[in-house]
This record gives structure tokens, sequence and C-alpha cells, in this order.
């Protein structure tokens, strides 16, 4: 199964609490952590909310 580098480029702060609330339960605190997901629909989702905070790169 493929995976997803997920690195957070920008604040939360100024961001609604979904948004808030979402960097949260992917693991992402700060500006420039990074977590490894797996591939899955609910993950993408989480990330599809908040596209302008994070980028996502494609891990083999």
């Amino acid at each position: 199964m493929a995976r997803l580098k997920v690195t957070q480029v920008k604040s939360g702060i100024s961001g609604k609490q979904n948004q808030r609330d979402t960097l949260r339960s992917l693991g992402l605190k700060r500006i420039g952590d990074v977590v490894v997901i797996e591939d899955r629909p609910e993950l993408v989702g989480m990330v599809k909310t908040i596209p302008h905070l994070v980028s996502v790169e494609e891990v083999e």
C-alpha cells in the first residue's frame, strides 16, 4: 500500500477550529513537522481539508 509524507508548511493559528483539530489528529504540531501516513480514504480526506497548510508527497 502506498504511503504519503505530509509536511506542515503553514501555521494553523488563524484557521478554523476543524482545521486546527485536523492538524493535531494527523500528528502535526508546528511548521516543519513531518508524518508518514497510509494512503487510506479517511486519512486522505483529512489531508484534503487542509491543503493550504500542508504539502504532500508519495513515499515508496
